[in-house]
């Protein structure tokens, strides 16, 4: 365990399939709490990263007063779509069984996921009962609501949430790298269109509507032009609370690019004051 100014950090196993650990970086702020909490899933094009890559937004996050369990979780050739959500769920349930041991509230346990994490966070948010993501059971006691994987509120940044309309994006305009991970992560379209925020959305699938915040750039070649604005449509034509925050001329993951850029420091303050607004 390592202090650092205002928290502690240290890495634990929360989930294991086979000889294989998962491991989540704990970020813990000091004083006895309860704190609120947020499970964070990294980006990556589902295929490449692991839960070091948000280190400015985690540390933000706790030096605010919020645990944060930043995630690893299954990713190809290990394991295609639904593993990683199936990874996601646990870990929402994990942190809620462990609320008392770190001075988590349970019901301030929120979520932030970017870019393919937050396709896979808002995924599992909307379908937190799905028994296909749900599927893992928590060993030993369980806390009260520690077998409900929904969220208090989520934050999604530069995300998938058309997976669908992405890959035939890039496969149009010729960017393999891209198209070859959907294509790994992926069994095929038909699964893109299952697993899709936009399309649960629109055919009115969705289980729950968490409180939710949306960051944006406007120079993200990453994702389709329109998909921040279609997707905030469609959560509130639904009946979601949404906040979109577009940030001009921001390319995709601004933040881990730059995370000392003053676009950064709007987002870290979006980000802590939303957490903050939703559990009081």
């Amino acid at each position: 365990m390592a202090e650092i100014d205002g928290f502690t950090v240290e890495d634990v196993e929360y989930l294991r399939h086979g000889d294989k650990p998962l491991l989540a970086r704990l970020y813990r702020p000091r004083g006895v709490g309860p704190h609120p909490g947020v499970v964070e899933v990294h980006g990556g094009a589902w295929t490449g990263n692991d839960r070091l890559v948000n280190v400015a937004i985690h540390e933000a996050l706790a030096r605010a007063g919020t645990v944060v369990m930043a995630i690893d979780f299954r990713m190809p050739p290990e394991a295609q779509y639904p593993a990683s959500i199936r990874d996601v769920n646990f870990a929402v349930r994990w942190l809620k069984r462990q609320a008392g041991e770190l001075a988590v509230d349970p019901a301030r346990i929120g979520g932030l996921g970017t870019s393919s994490g937050g396709h896979q966070l808002m995924l599992s948010a909307l379908r937190p009962r799905d028994p296909r993501y749900a599927s893992i059971p928590l060993a030993g006691p369980l806390a009260a609501d520690a077998d409900d994987a929904s969220l208090g509120f989520v934050i999604l940044c530069w995300p998938i949430t058309d997976p669908l309309a992405r890959y035939r994006m890039v496969t149009a305009n010729g960017n393999a790298r891209l198209a070859d991970a959907h294509r790994a992560y992926w069994p095929d379209e038909a699964a893109m269109e299952d697993g899709n925020p936009q399309l649960i959305l629109e055919r009115g699938d969705a289980g729950t509507l968490p409180p939710a915040l949306v960051l944006q750039g406007t120079n993200d070649d990453n994702v389709t032009p329109d998909m921040a604005d279609r997707f905030a449509a469609a959560y509130r034509h639904a009946g979601g609370a949404l906040d979109l925050v577009k940030f001009p001329g921001q390319p995709h993951a601004f933040v881990a690019r730059d995370p000392a850029s003053a676009a950064t420091r709007q987002a870290l303050d979006l980000i802590t004051g939303f957490v903050g607004r939703q559990t009081g």
